[in-house]
């Protein structure tokens, strides 16, 4: 009786042993299981997810403009006073709502070729006004159109899924022509989404078209977005700076007026990429800029919260959830004896003349079935893990010390 007692408290613990144990064996072979399935859907090709939400996106797009309407143009024009805006808004468009056109894969070269339309819809009902609504600004030419922007090349990630999504090629070229060394390249993806299993340690890199240039993002902090727990990636201070602060930007100043030989920071020239307009992107109210950029104009009101630039992608996937993409589009105004206007000008001015926000989040639907095929499936499996070994560490344990106290009876 009692050794059919021990075999069977024996029995019991090794059970237990077992179950921890395949518990144990389990994690790594799950690993192996997400990794194997997370790359067969992140590859871009038909009857993947991530082909899926990568031809037209379940965000809900909107790209928001606010005007800076100068009260005092006059007294500016004969006093060379300081500019006094006052910030006209919000004015909100629906965009990035039609899907990509020209869709070609090369199987050679592992690449997927497209053209991404644009297009704009006013919103009435998140606006203060009309499209018909009067400012007080400098004439600026440099408007966002209803045209397809591309071609796109990027990599499909069938052969290499570290690649997928980056950009081979834009527009047939691998640089802008706009910059000198390293700063003309287009690096990275195009935002949309990043080569799956993203740790914080990673600089996500992400070219934007529209500001003719390739930007970075930095870990900031972790975020729970409709049930997905997300990493949000921010656009650092440090894009902006002067070469004294970031010595890897020293190929972004191509000018010396603003910048003072490159000595100021905050501000970039991108007058070369539109026809040669003395246009100067920043971030929103001269965000992290140096104050001697903003001391000419009275106004503004800088915060971190409204103004910056963020990402929060999915880590397994790689896929950005949510956005927010903020600049401020500023002219250089200098004195100038031709122009009757600029006569009385005694300083340059940067002049800022609206900044936009574009913001997209996954909506509700795609957000149900990203949770049910891709996040729901992981963390059942990890919950699966983690019950076989606390179970088998609870029965190893729990027959072990009953056995123990068996035998210490026994031998009494």
């Amino acid at each position: 009786m009692g050794c059919d007692r021990n075999c069977g408290l024996i029995a019991g613990a090794v059970i237990g042993a077992l179950m921890a144990v395949f518990g144990g064996i389990l994690m790594p072979v799950g690993d192996m299981l997400i990794e194997k399935t997370v790359k067969k859907e992140a590859v871009l090709e038909e009857g993947t997810i991530a082909f899926k939400s990568w031809v037209k996106t379940g965000h809900r797009s909107l790209q928001t403009g606010w005007i800076f309407d100068v009260q005092d143009p006059e007294e500016v024009a004969v006093n060379s006073s300081k500019i006094k805006v006052k910030q006209r808004g919000p004015y909100t468009y629906r965009v990035r709502y039609l899907a990509k056109e020209n869709i070609t894969q090369d199987s050679e070269t592992h690449t997927v070729s497209f053209l991404q339309p644009n297009g704009a819809i006013f919103e009435p009902s998140l606006s203060v006004g009309t499209e018909n609504d009067t400012f007080t600004v400098l004439n600026l030419a440099v408007a966002y159109h209803n045209t397809a922007d591309g071609v796109y090349k990027v990599f499909n990630g069938k052969d290499d899924i570290s690649k997928v999504a980056i950009i081979d090629t834009y527009k047939g070229k691998k640089h802008l022509s706009y910059w000198p060394s390293y700063c003309d390249m287009i690096n990275g993806t195009d935002g949309a989404s990043f080569p799956p299993f993203i740790e914080k340690t990673r600089v996500l890199q992400f070219f934007s078209s529209d500001i003719c240039r390739s930007f970075y993002a930095v870990f900031g902090a972790e975020i729970n977005l409709k049930g997905i727990p997300v990493y949000r990636f921010i656009l650092p201070s440090l894009a902006f700076a002067s070469p004294l602060q970031n010595p890897d930007n020293h190929c972004f100043c191509t000018e010396k007026i603003i910048s003072k030989t490159c000595t100021l920071y905050g501000v970039l020239d991108i007058g070369k990429c539109k026809g040669g307009k003395p246009v100067y992107i920043s971030l929103p109210h001269f965000l992290h800029a140096s104050p001697e950029i903003a001391e000419p104009v009275e106004g503004l009101s800088p915060n971190e919260e409204e103004h910056s630039t963020y990402l929060d992608v999915e880590p397994i996937t790689g896929f950005t959830l949510q956005f927010a993409k903020r600049l401020q589009i500023n002219i250089l105004v200098k004195p100038g004896k031709s122009i009757g206007a600029l006569k009385g000008l005694k300083q340059n001015y940067m002049v800022p003349v609206l900044w936009l926000n574009e913001t997209g989040t996954i909506g509700d639907e795609k957000a149900e079935m990203f949770r049910n095929q891709v996040t729901g499936k992981i963390e059942l499996l990890g919950l699966v893990e983690m019950i076989l070994i606390s179970v088998g560490a609870v029965m190893f344990t729990a027959f072990m010390i009953s056995y123990c106290a068996c035998r210490l009876k026994s031998v009494k």
